[in-house]
């Protein structure tokens, strides 16, 4: 990883990825957060486990995060990823309350 800091909750996600752990990336969201993928939007336990399981930990992503910015609550994360199903440069907006991310969105380009 590039030389960033990121708030340990969002740090907590990217070593999840990057740990193919699962649990650990379930946990790190809230009860109701979500994860919004192009507009693809997934919410609660299920759906961000449904995401990990199609789109990140399932498909071997890894993450390599370059570049971020914080602005409140939210955090603004350029990053390198490579998996099975998608490989480029890409972004992120990771929302965090009470210790936990409510929302990691991906715009559509």
């Amino acid at each position: 990883m590039a030389d960033v800091t990121l708030p340990p909750e969002v740090q907590a996600v990217v070593d999840a990825i990057n740990e193919s752990d699962t649990e650990a990336f379930v946990d790190a969201f809230a009860a109701d957060g979500k994860i919004d993928d192009w507009g693809r939007v997934l919410s609660g336990s299920d759906g961000v486990r449904s995401w990990a399981a199609t789109d990140a930990i399932g498909q071997n992503a890894r993450i390599d995060v370059v570049e971020t910015s914080i602005d409140g609550d939210t955090t603004h994360i350029v990053f390198d990823w490579s998996s099975n199903r998608f490989n480029g440069r890409s972004e992120a907006y990771v929302t965090v309350a009470a210790g936990k991310v409510t929302e990691f969105r991906i715009p559509a380009h």
